[in-house]
């Protein structure tokens, strides 16, 4: 099943639902994720809810599944391969869904560094389209056809499935108990080329996870 997620509007900067952009919400005390490269502050790029994961497969949400949120290093794009999930040019965290804050935004070196190497131009809200047995591509293909007012580029992406390569299959492993974790977003750009993710000019995000460790996983291939 694809459930195929839609652009929504604008949403709070610190919303606590699933989101592109804005300020990351996270336990008291933690500090904004650094590349392990270039040790600039990463952007922050979205947050999924894991319970959406559930609801909108009809199961159900059964509450405090989690909250997974991504990173990537902008700081000098390309030069700390942040495509990599084991880089440490991008992080993929999940968190519990009560006691959040804001994460301290960093204070920037205004000199060299511009606000948006942390945060994207644009807070954009999701709307989970009804699952469809096709695949996601195909998925696509159809909204596009049943929605010629809107832009295709309203298409965000998807809500767990499977993931549609673009190159070859990356399904990482866990870490810890070193089982294949599974996906939970497949991310597009966003809906406008300056307020969007930079996956390389048009490509396609990844995010899994390992819910019992814990544990997740970003990459992206273009």
């Amino acid at each position: 099943m694809t459930t195929l997620m839609t652009y929504a509007g604008a949403a709070a900067p610190d919303a606590l639902q699933t989101r592109t952009g804005g300020i990351p919400l996270a336990p008291p005390g933690t500090a904004w994720p650094h590349c392990a490269t270039c040790t600039g502050p990463m952007q922050f790029l979205a947050h999924v809810l894991l319970d959406d994961l559930g609801h909108h497969a009809g199961q159900g949400a059964t509450g405090g599944r989690g909250l997974l949120a991504l990173f990537m290093c902008q700081n000098d794009p390309g030069m700390c391969a942040e495509w990599n999930p084991t880089s440490g040019g991008n992080q993929a965290l999940i968190f519990p869904t009560t006691g959040l804050q804001p994460i301290p935004v960093p204070t920037l070196d205004t000199e060299n560094e511009d606000e948006d190497t942390v945060l994207l131009g644009e807070v954009s809200a999701v709307t989970f389209e009804p699952p469809t047995p096709a695949d996601y591509d195909q998925a696509h293909k159809e909204w596009r056809t049943t929605h010629t007012s809107r832009s295709p580029m309203e298409i965000l992406g998807q809500l767990g499935g499977h993931p549609t390569w673009l190159q070859y299959d990356e399904t990482p492993a866990c870490p810890t108990c070193t089982e294949a974790m599974t996906l939970v977003t497949q991310l597009e750009e966003g809906c406008t080329h300056t307020t969007g993710m930079n996956f390389g000019g048009r490509g396609k995000a990844y995010a899994f996870a390992c819910e019992p460790c814990a544990r997740a996983r970003f990459l992206w291939q273009c």
